[in-house]
């Protein structure tokens, strides 16, 4: 998920290039916070701006705030639309120039920046201790920098299986419970009897393995990034290489998994799968919709929870809400968000956007409502598991990845370097960014 799967999708691009111009600077300038509004003079007027894309998802955030609108005439909100393609920069332009909308959606890995800078509230004293008890701390932590709260954490994406139940079916291989996925033993064991003549038991998707790769490093406790007394550096120990190595070994070893899937993204394996050219295939937990929307007449699929080491844990990158330093009106503004994000709503805009709900209550509801078809009951179970991850806090991180860690990983998994030379390259690398 922190490679913004949101949008690198094609249906997300589409979208975002049909919203284009909905909201240009001009309308974001509009959204100058309250800070303007006379309390005395009227209700309290905020602008809310959405990232919501999917037909579904945009329609749940409207109504939301339409049904908000009618029982707190008070508080009156306005929907805004951006898009993910263009909101970084246009957000930065209207923190700057004090003219930034009061609620702002976006995600964890992205407003540290903003929250530095205080641009964004700190949201602690302003959300009830019964709203806050919903998430896990790990959670909460991914929009926490330098002890303040400043975004409410509120869809996850975690990484699971998707695999050809028929497949699954000739091979032996039992489909584990939601709540009991396979070791990493029992993958590579599985992938092993489902690889047959013509076919590759799993397509690992690998065309960005970066954000991959440190997200399954918490299943072995991999952290890559340490920090003492102040400063920062990259390690390669045995546990940042577990997950890299069993990737290699799965390609070159065992020859259980494709090595035409490298150049491809989660969504580029989806033929090949229903093809039956891979029977199964690692990736985001939205795929899901995919596969309701595009897998052919009679083709059964499964969700396999996700694959644990020393745990199932993964890094979270939460899309969140926050609320502009700058609004006159930041009590009312966290009271909406209570609203929007109690667990009934929380459950909705989960399912449009084919996401998990950080709320306990909101998985709750969700499974309940989808009966846990379509991998609900996988998604929600994995919730539980998704955490903050140290390279989430690190501010070279994407220059890092940029320039050292994405080539050096492309390189290992061509096999052109060793694992020796991949941590050497790694390591290098944080030297050069985290001086």
């Amino acid at each position: 998920m922190l490679d913004r799967v949101f949008r690198r999708r094609v249906s997300r691009r589409v979208a975002a290039a049909a919203l284009a111009g909905v909201v240009g600077l001009g309308a974001l300038a509009a959204c100058g916070g309250g800070s303007g509004d006379d309390e005395s003079s009227g209700p309290a007027k905020l602008r809310f701006l959405s990232l919501a894309w999917q037909k579904e998802s945009l329609q749940a955030n409207r109504d939301l705030v339409a049904k908000w609108n009618a029982e707190h005439p008070d508080i009156q909100v306005e929907y805004v639309q951006g898009d993910w393609n263009s909101v970084h920069d246009q957000l930065l332009t209207a923190f700057e120039g004090g003219d930034a909308p009061d609620i702002v959606h976006y995600e964890a890995a992205s407003i540290g920046e903003f929250s530095k800078q205080g641009y964004l509230a700190d949201l602690s004293g302003l959300l009830s201790d019964d709203f806050k008890g919903q998430i896990d701390k790990g959670i909460w932590d991914t929009a926490t920098f330098d002890g303040k709260v400043t975004g409410v954490p509120f869809l996850l994406e975690s990484q699971v299986v998707i695999a050809n139940k028929k497949l699954l079916d000739a091979a032996g291989v039992a489909v584990p419970p939601a709540d009991g996925g396979w070791s990493w033993d029992e993958f590579q064991a599985n992938a092993q009897k489902l690889t047959a003549p013509g076919r590759y038991g799993v397509a690992w998707a690998l065309k960005s393995p970066t954000n991959r790769v440190m997200n399954l490093a918490l299943n072995f406790d991999g952290k890559y990034f340490y920090t003492d007394g102040g400063r920062t550096e990259v390690r390669i120990g045995e546990a940042e290489k577990e997950v890299p190595r069993r990737i290699h070994d799965m390609l070159y070893s065992s020859r259980t998994a494709s090595p035409e899937a490298l150049g491809m993204s989660g969504a580029d394996t989806l033929p090949g799968f229903f093809a039956g050219k891979y029977a199964m295939i690692p990736g985001s937990v939205s795929l899901r919709q995919q596969m309701v929307e595009q897998a052919p007449a009679g083709f059964e699929w499964v969700t396999i929870p996700p694959v644990k080491g020393v745990s199932a844990n993964q890094a979270a990158n939460p899309q969140t809400l926050s609320v502009a330093a700058d609004s006159a009106h930041q009590k009312q503004a966290a009271q909406f968000l209570e609203y929007f994000l109690n667990p009934t709503n929380m459950a909705a805009l989960a399912k449009g956007d084919w996401l998990v709900p950080t709320g306990k209550q909101a998985n709750e509801e969700l499974v309940k409502a989808t009966g846990g078809k379509q991998g609900w009951d996988v998604a929600a179970d994995s919730a539980k598991d998704l955490t903050v991850a140290p390279f989430q806090m690190v501010d070279g991180y994407p220059e890092w990845k940029l320039k050292y860690a994405t080539p050096a990983l492309q390189q290992y998994f061509a096999n052109k370097i060793t694992l020796d030379q991949l941590g050497t390259q790694l390591v290098d690398g944080g030297k050069q960014v985290l001086r």
